[in-house]
């Protein structure tokens, strides 16, 4: 059996609800509860949704110095492809800065979105020369998207 997503079911539900309607059968009234936690249910899914669907569309200003494919030649910056759960510096595929190896961070999401947020102010010195990106809903579909790369 098919299991509907958020978007799915949106697209559809109005569409059920016409021909609820036009039948002229009568149905029992969902209890208001119900359906209070199947709106909170969806409303989560689409939330998780968007952001995976928005991920690549986040990631595309970083891609202009950095490669998810380690197929693909070096961009100006190293490749992103699993670096969570790695030591900033320490994989021998590019030339980092001596501030970035001497960090001592650990790549996760919280580690990851600080230094998208702010990558001078996260290690003083670093050779990525980026501003940072402010938006916060932005930087997590970031995160999100390089974490479903390992």
């Amino acid at each position: 059996m098919a299991r509907l997503n958020a978007k799915s079911f949106a697209l559809i539900s109005p569409a059920m609800l016409v021909l609820v309607a036009c039948s002229g059968s009568t149905t029992p009234q969902a209890d208001p509860e119900e359906t209070v936690q199947v709106e909170d249910s969806l409303s989560e899914e689409a939330e998780v949704a968007q952001i995976s669907d928005n991920g690549p569309a986040a990631f595309a200003q970083c891609a202009v110095c950095h490669k998810v494919d380690k197929a693909e030649p070096q961009g100006i910056g190293p490749h992103l492809a699993g670096l969570l759960g790695t030591e900033a510096g320490s994989r021998g595929d590019y030339n980092y800065s001596p501030a970035l190896k001497n960090s001592g961070i650990v790549w996760d999401a919280e580690t990851l979105e600080a230094f998208i947020k702010s990558p001078q102010q996260t290690v003083s010195g670093t050779r990525m020369a980026f501003g940072g990106v402010a938006d916060e809903v932005k930087r997590k579909e970031i995160v999100d998207f390089l974490a479903g790369l390992d």
